[in-house]
């Protein structure tokens, strides 16, 4: 008798992600949408704007799981199209490896990184975005900053999760001194 395997992209049922999220880390990936000028430097940090389940208001960055039989490209493609619309034009790096892997704790003060319902482990990269972006899904706004806007503290108060330490690394990696 020949073994079946299950080849469908997809994920668990709620019940299972719950248990599943109690036992084991979570891969999930993370994006910083940037706009870059001709000479390849970040001119501006694209930060969605989200009303959590508790009714706060804050910034955040692309991010989500990566799915059972999903590659990270496809991964971090489909989360960047879901959040920033289907004509973002994100162009996902030729490779895959992350500039930082950050991981998220249900326990705060482990690592900077926060994240109440699991143990998670994000691979982050800076996606350089051409087209036009519009929210979607639970995002109410997409607003872009300069790199110094982004890493000033005003902005940065407005991060939780440890998305603004993510957001600083980022402009670290690609040449953001300030």
């Amino acid at each position: 008798m020949a073994d079946l395997t299950e080849t469908s992209p997809g994920w668990l049922a709620p019940d299972d992600l719950e248990s599943a999220r109690a036992q084991m880390p979570i891969l999930y990936v993370d994006a910083i949408p940037v706009r870059v000028d001709d000479a390849g430097e970040v001119t501006r940090v694209g930060l969605l704007l989200r009303i959590g389940a508790d009714g706060t208001v804050s910034r955040a960055l692309v991010s989500g799981r990566v799915l059972h039989h999903e590659r990270v490209r496809d991964a971090l493609l489909r989360h960047l199209e879901k959040d920033l619309g289907p004509v973002a034009l994100p162009r996902i790096p030729t490779s895959v490896q992350p500039f930082t892997i950050a991981e998220y704790f249900p326990t705060q003060g482990m690592t900077p990184y926060y994240d109440p319902r699991q143990h998670a482990v994000s691979l982050a990269y800076v996606v350089p975005v051409t087209g036009d972006c519009r929210p979607r899904q639970d995002a109410i706004d997409l607003e872009w900053f300069t790199p110094q806007e982004a890493a000033s503290p005003l902005v940065q108060q407005e991060m939780t999760g440890g998305h603004g330490h993510l957001l600083k690394q980022a402009l670290a990696h690609v040449g953001f001194v300030g």
